[in-house]
């Protein structure tokens, strides 16, 4: 049984954000999200979303991920945006201009979801919390625990499509017991997840646990050595050309 791709998740390849240091992507990670909650529309919405489009080509990820990975999420942003559209103190009816505000707002968080897609299906989780730890190294200096905040860093990410396999794993169970997940009214079909969150639950705490003891017995205090040398030119022309972007995208 083949398991299910998780949107996002680490595809390896030789694409250009596939060549770039980890502590690169991070880097531009964050300008890019700060970036698009910062830009006003419409202009500087338009210019991180063609950022958004040339970091999909350059990752080779599909739009249809991105749509994806909101569709979880549709009720409550669909519920944000006619709770913005409704006025329903003072005089009662339909506002125009937070219709266009929720509408906005579902714009830039389609856009940080897009970034981070871009960002994880072209960094293996590893790189990752190496990247992670060597830019937090500094705050080592005011006692917080950089090498422990990387690992579990690490350990969430490993543990992302662990998840899925088991769900996978059980659900497939359950129906060759009898079990009939998606048929019936809403009420039925919770009722019949309940026979696989019961056990998805015991199979991570057992993961957990023996994570736990691995981790016990091979004497791990905590810190991470990230292997990284230093930056190559490529990854601090793509900081600059990030950079320049989102400024660009700011001012306008």
């Amino acid at each position: 049984m083949l398991s299910p791709r998780i949107p996002g998740a680490y595809a390896p390849g030789s694409t250009l954000l596939h060549r770039l240091d980890p502590r690169a992507k991070l880097v531009m990670l964050l300008v890019a999200t700060v970036a698009t909650f910062a830009v006003s529309p419409p202009w500087g919405l338009l210019v991180m979303a063609a950022g958004l489009a040339a970091a999909l080509v350059a990752s080779k990820t599909s739009p249809a991920t991105v749509l994806m990975c909101l569709r979880p999420a549709a009720l409550i942003l669909a519920l944000s945006v006619a709770s913005n559209a409704i006025v329903l103190v003072g005089q009662p009816g339909f506002s125009p201009e937070g219709l266009v505000r929720g509408v906005l707002v579902v714009c830039r968080i389609a856009l940080v979801v897009g970034f981070a897609l871009s960002f994880s299906s072209t960094t293996p989780p590893p790189a990752i919390a190496d990247g992670l730890a060597a830019l937090l190294a500094p705050l080592r200096r005011v006692g917080v625990p950089v090498g422990a905040v990387a690992m579990s860093a690490s350990v969430a990410l490993r543990f992302i499509p662990l998840t899925a396999e088991e769900v996978d794993r059980i659900r497939c169970a359950q129906r060759a017991r009898g079990a009939r997940l998606d048929e019936g009214g809403p009420l039925r079909r919770l009722r019949g997840w309940g026979q696989v969150l019961v056990p998805l639950v015991v199979g991570l705490f057992r993961r957990a646990d023996e994570l736990a003891s691995a981790m016990v017995d091979r004497c791990y205090a905590g810190e991470q050595t990230a292997l990284l040398g230093p930056l190559a030119p490529r990854d601090l022309v793509a900081i600059i050309v990030a950079v320049a972007w989102t400024v660009v995208a700011v001012l306008l």
